[in-house]
């Protein structure tokens, strides 16, 4: 009897991780089409699914299964900013949960982290991971930098005799930049021993390369992109702190920004820039010229409530092809992060369509 009932137990264990075993995230496909820019004009960008809290990526339990164990407690992402695709990951800075959410594509797993003692988060709002797999945090209030190592172990916490308010941080070559909003400054500090090492711009607030209110940050390329809030566009330096250029300008026209926030690039140089105010991301080649924008004030799935941060991703791109128009060819992904409404994280594709044959 007691054997039967081990074997029991097994095949029950066997059957829950079958149920888990699937390279697809759970969320059901939209109904409606979505797609930018619109009709007659060549679709570039197509709305994928959203995320909007734990489920969406276990997928809950079955009846089976919920028999068995229990119903699946479902956890909301709360008020994301910050958002770091890596490898199979998405790691969520969430200043309402004073942690991060991190989401395994590969294990369809969500699990918030809220660390204690020295590595304690107060407002988490960007971070990034390393190459070495090491998590940095930008943490708004404690007003320094806290980094953990691939298993989620504290493994350091420096800036906070230096930094005023640090706003992003993004590693390139064994160096730390960090843009400050309430210094003006990016400060680049040292990967080996965490020292500083320079801080620029040093400049008149009658020059071209002073920044007024840095906010977020991108490297592709030895170019590092700020967005400076204060002045509403992006500026470009080379990484001795260089002014390069400007890209884009303030006000209401086609190309023009008025509350920018996160950036990134993709593998063209194409610069994605997250605007609050529009609600949607606009995108300028190399040059700086606008090449499209997508989203909008939000009126249901694929657009955008309070967007705060981009992010590209080459990698993960099996796991949401099942959402993909039959009429398109996926190249990669785009995630936005929402601070409101139902749908906190957005994931778009840049797609191409199909050649007839």
């Amino acid at each position: 009897m007691k054997i039967i009932f081990n074997i029991f137990w097994i095949l029950i264990l066997f059957f829950i991780f079958l149920v888990s075993c699937s390279n697809k995230i759970s969320r059901t496909r939209s109904s409606e089409l979505v797609i930018f820019p619109s009709p007659p004009d060549t679709t570039r960008i197509q709305y994928l699914t959203s995320i909007r809290s734990s489920l969406d990526i276990t997928g809950g339990r079955s009846g089976f299964v919920k028999m068995i164990i229990g119903e699946e407690k479902d956890y909301p992402i709360q008020k994301p900013y910050g958002i770091a695709v890596v490898r199979n990951k998405i790691y969520v800075c969430d200043t309402k949960l004073n942690g991060i959410e991190i989401i395994d594509l590969d294990k369809k797993t969500f699990d918030n982290f809220t660390p204690g003692g020295r590595g304690v988060l107060k407002k988490p709002i960007n971070c990034f991971v390393d190459n070495d797999s090491l998590l940095y945090i930008v943490d708004v209030d404690r007003k320094d930098i806290v980094v953990f190592d691939k298993y989620l172990k504290f493994y350091k916490s420096f800036g906070d005799e230096i930094l005023e308010k640090p706003t992003d941080v993004f590693e390139y070559k064994n160096k730390i930049y960090i843009s400050d909003i309430k210094a003006g400054k990016i400060d680049v500090f040292s990967k080996i021993d965490f020292s500083l090492i320079t801080s620029f711009p040093d400049a008149d607030t009658s020059e071209p390369q002073f920044l007024h209110q840095p906010t977020n940050i991108y490297i592709k390329d030895d170019k590092l992109y700020v967005t400076d809030f204060g002045e509403f566009h992006i500026k470009v330096y080379d990484l001795d702190g260089k002014y390069i250029k400007a890209i884009s300008s303030y006000g209401r026209g086609i190309g023009q920004l008025v509350r920018p926030k996160g950036i990134a690039l993709d593998k063209d140089e194409n610069l994605f820039v997250v605007d609050a105010a529009f609600e949607n991301v606009q995108i300028f080649n190399p040059d700086g010229e606008l090449l499209m924008f997508f989203g909008g004030s939000y009126k249901g799935e694929g657009y955008m409530y309070m967007p705060a941060k981009v992010a590209i991703d080459y990698e993960n791109l099996d796991y949401f092809r099942d959402f993909v128009d039959p009429a398109f060819d996926l190249k990669y992904l785009i995630f936005v992060t929402n601070q409101f409404g139902p749908d906190k994280i957005t994931v778009y594709g840049f797609v191409e369509p199909k050649m007839a044959h």
